[in-house]
């Protein structure tokens, strides 16, 4: 399949709006705080900003791909490999990134999940605890920094008014089985919600098979009607999550199950361990004035054994080894103010701040054999301290200058630094220490006009940039020792054109144009020896739209869709390298090749029946269009279109809900490739998805 095809999805929006046409003005859709800082509708800010809020019936809902599915723009890939976190994207940035989070800026209550570097992850993110998740996209992302491609942020529920006590437990195909307990409520001037849940799997593919424990509490303590204090504190646990790696495509055909030789002969893994704290004060100086003040540490552990060949080790005396052990410190905080009142007799609102981040990385590395034992922690082959900090400077306002006319624009100034201290030199492995920094200014302003009650009109436009992470900078490509400081930062130019359609109480529509320029694009160097480098590409651009379309069809029957047509490529062509062992680029890239990593087109679909108790049905259907896998474009993962069904029964008597359900996905049992490993160079690019699976569970809460 090419592409999800637009016209059906067009005909049902205009269908249902046309069905809507005399319909009153509608009722605001939920708030969100994500694009300006401050509480306000989705409905009423001239940027791409959407808000889920429920989980999905009758899913393990412990992926973050499970909750996102609906919304345009971004593509939360579940590789079956937790091992690797999600693979995260929105509007084509971040898809390159072949291990963690990268391009995108990811918070958990206004804390961040990604580094001051721009990396970020989100097995911690505890989807069990969460009342929402909102994600922006377009320009206005730029106003959270480096590496701001698009922004997704979770928040944890407050508690609730009556004590609730709630447990979960699911399970089905491939060893899937998850369990929670969750307790959240009031006492007095403090709410809370404190959650623990457990999930392990025995894997699709062979040597996939993971646990993780995750724990999450969000207290929160009314000093008085104008101030509050909250500790949002949480916790994650993978130990010897197993790693299959990626396959080549006559490995897909022949068995999609199968792993990859070498993580079996080096048993391939990886063990994370995270705590993080955060405290947050909110203090409503008087009735225009407030003030936010939020500081957080965390600890981040993590032992990961590759499959980096013996030879190649010993071959190379600056090799770092075939096993990663970090150790992260972290930490920062944010202060804002907020002014809301009135600007020549119309309503104006302003809120400018100062942010800090700092991460200090204790970094070794080691062979992973000793003698003829392999997949073992043997001699130290790299020790280094990797220490990143940022300090920057906001302001954002929205000015509704008429009744029709509002403005939003903001500005951002960021200083990014970076230090690596070397404490492993030896014979053929010269000092790696240095430093290095970069900074920006990043512009974003957006108009919108009401045209109707129903139908608002906007446009934004911005700058963005996102920089090397440590990981890119670690190695030169050409060979010598340092970093690699002759990297430059990425720089956008972004702009976006959009309609957002209410018009009745029970639908809702909306369409975005979308382009982004960058210059000096990040992509592969070489790779050599298990090290990859990188280089810095002239011009690429990402354009696109996006549309998304919900209504009522009939009473406790609602349809949600959703697509996203995407064309990512290289605007100036440049040489590559291609294989492992390649020391300096030699193949030629041409210009209008695909940006490896974006799919053409992805869609979504959902019909469900149900009301808050009896019978509930659900079909849905994921769509995604081919993918390119390397920088060449010689090599794409298919398309494929999906069905799920799900069923279930709720029961709510008195103090019990109960929630049983049951869930079969990839109805047609197709094989597909869910995930891909970009420029992997041995080749091994596709990362399979499961055929036919199945789940049971229940969730019961008293209240």
């Amino acid at each position: 399949m090419r592409s999800f095809p637009l016209r059906p999805l067009a005909a049902g929006v205009l269908l249902a709006l046309a069905g809507n046409a005399a319909a009153q003005e509608a009722t605001l859709a939920p708030v969100v705080v994500t694009a300006t800082r401050t509480a306000q509708s989705p409905y009423d800010i001239p940027a791409a900003i959407d808000v889920v809020t429920t989980p999905p019936d009758g899913s393990l809902d412990v992926n973050l791909s499970e909750r996102v599915q609906s919304i345009p723009g971004i593509i939360a890939r579940d590789r079956q490999n937790y091992a690797q976190d999600a693979q995260v994207s929105i509007r084509g940035f971040g898809a390159r990134s072949t291990f963690g989070i990268r391009g995108i800026r990811l918070y958990t209550d206004g804390i961040p999940a990604t580094m001051p570097d721009g990396q970020g992850q989100v097995s911690h993110f505890n989807l069990d605890s969460s009342d929402r998740i909102e994600v922006l996209r377009g320009p206005f992302s730029a106003l959270y920094g480096n590496a701001s491609g698009g922004v997704v942020q979770i928040f944890t529920a407050d508690g609730t008014e009556t004590p609730e006590l709630r447990f979960g437990v699911a399970g089905g195909s491939n060893g899937n089985f998850r369990s929670s307990v969750n307790a959240r409520g009031t006492e007095g001037p403090v709410d809370y919600n404190i959650d623990f849940s457990h999930f392990r799997t025995s894997g699709y593919r062979d040597h996939s098979a993971a646990r993780r424990e995750s724990g999450n509490a969000k207290i929160g303590w009314k000093i008085d009607d104008d101030s509050k204090l909250t500790l949002v504190v949480n916790t994650v646990d993978v130990p010897d999550a197993q790693d299959p790696l990626g396959l080549t495509r006559a490995q897909v055909k022949a068995d999609p199950q199968q792993v990859a030789s070498v993580a079996e002969t080096y048993n391939t893994r990886k063990s994370t361990d995270q705590q993080q704290a955060g405290l947050i004060w909110d203090q409503r100086i008087d009735s225009a004035n407030s003030l936010r003040v939020m500081g957080y540490y965390g600890q981040r552990s993590v032992t990961q054994y590759l499959s980096i060949p013996k030879a190649t080790q010993a071959a190379q005396p600056g090799n770092s080894g075939g096993v990663v052990d970090l150790d992260n410190e972290y930490g920062g905080g944010d202060a804002r103010w907020t002014w809301s009142d009135t600007l020549a007799g119309r309503p104006f609102e302003v809120a400018g701040g100062i942010s800090y981040d700092n991460q200090e990385q204790h970094r070794q590395g080691y062979n992973n054999y000793i003698g003829n034992t392999l997949g073992v922690q043997g001699a130290k082959r790299r020790d280094e301290i990797d220490r990143v900090f940022d300090f920057d400077q906001y302001a954002q306002a929205t000015w509704r200058v008429a009744e029709d006319w509002s403005l939003m624009g903001g500005l951002r100034h960021s200083e990014v630094r970076f230090r690596s201290t070397d404490r492993y030199i030896a014979a053929g492995n010269p000092d790696d220490s240095g430093t290095t920094k970069y900074s920006a200014t990043t512009p974003a302003f957006g108009v919108m006009w009401r045209a109707a009650p129903w139908a608002h009109v906007y446009a934004n436009w911005g700058r963005g940039f996102e920089t090397p992470t440590f990981s890119e900078l670690g190695y030169r490509a050409d060979g010598g020792a340092g970093l690699a400081f002759d990297l430059k930062p990425s720089r956008s130019h972004n702009g976006e054109v959009g309609i957002k359609l209410q018009p009745s109480d029970h639908t809702e529509a909306g369409l975005a144009v979308f382009r982004a320029d960058s210059d000096d694009e990040l992509a592969v160097a070489t790779n050599l020896g298990g090290r990859t480098t990188y280089q810095n590409i002239a011009r690429s651009r990402r354009q696109g739209l996006e549309a998304s379309f919900r209504t009522e069809l009939a009473p406790n029957l609602d349809f949600v869709a959703s697509y996203t047509r995407l064309q990512a490529t290289f605007r100036t062509p440049f040489l590559t390298c291609v294989s492992t062992g390649c020391s300096t680029p030699d193949t030629p890239v041409a210009a209008g090749t695909r940006i490896p990593g974006v799919p053409r087109s992805n869609g979504y679909a959902a019909l469900k029946y149900g009301a808050d108790r009896g019978w509930q049905v659900g079909l849905d259907m994921n769509a995604m269009g081919s993918t390119s896998v390397n920088d060449l474009g010689t090599e794409s993962a298919a398309g494929y279109a999906l069905f799920g069904l799900s069923g279930g029964y709720i029961v709510d008597d008195g103090p019990w809900r109960i929630n049983a359900f049951a869930r079969v996905d990839n109805l047609a049992d197709r094989h597909v490739v869910g995930s891909v490993i970009v420029n992997d160079g041995n080749g091994r690019y596709y990362e399979p998805a499961p055929g036919r699976t199945f789940l049971v569970g229940v969730d019961l809460r008293w209240r």
